[in-house]
């Protein structure tokens, strides 16, 4: 599985990530992709621990049993519900949110397991920095596939 604290894995992303322009125009989904570059930035920063979005009842309930499919090979699908505080619906400035993911991006894969958070995922619970990290690359990876990058 591929992680992001996995140099290549990294690499591969941010080349996406720098691949992507104003014009790409969403396969799904509601967001434009000026947005879609905030949500996955806060996204990383829920991971670093900047953003700290308490646990949501049906996570609570279910989370824990559904874990693996925020970690495993399998692509999230395309209506993957997120949480409320990570969501992003107003206007943002492409460029400023794409310079910010790919900072957010190196900044991840550089602090390493150390630089991960210890505040439970809002939906799956307690998760390693291993797990963060997985499912950190599989949600850019959706998002970046969600704009055909």
């Amino acid at each position: 599985m591929k992680t992001l604290y996995d140099p290549s894995s990294l690499q591969e992303i941010l080349g996406r990530i720098e691949k992507i322009t104003i014009q790409n125009r969403k396969e799904w989904g509601n967001m434009d992709v000026a947005q879609m570059l905030a949500h996955a930035g806060n996204a990383l920063e829920m991971a670093m621990g900047k953003i700290n979005p308490p646990r949501a009842l049906i996570g609570k309930l279910i989370g824990g049993f559904l874990k693996t499919m925020y970690t495993d090979e399998k692509p999230f699908s395309r209506d993957s519900p997120t949480s409320e505080d990570i969501k992003v619906t107003g206007p943002r400035d492409f460029s400023l949110e794409k310079a910010r993911l790919l900072t957010l991006a190196k900044q991840f894969s550089v602090a390493g397991e150390a630089g991960c958070t210890t505040h439970p995922h809002p939906f799956f619970g307690k998760l390693t920095p291993a797990q963060w990290s997985r499912g950190m690359f599989k949600h850019l990876d959706h998002h970046l596939r969600q704009f055909g990058a």
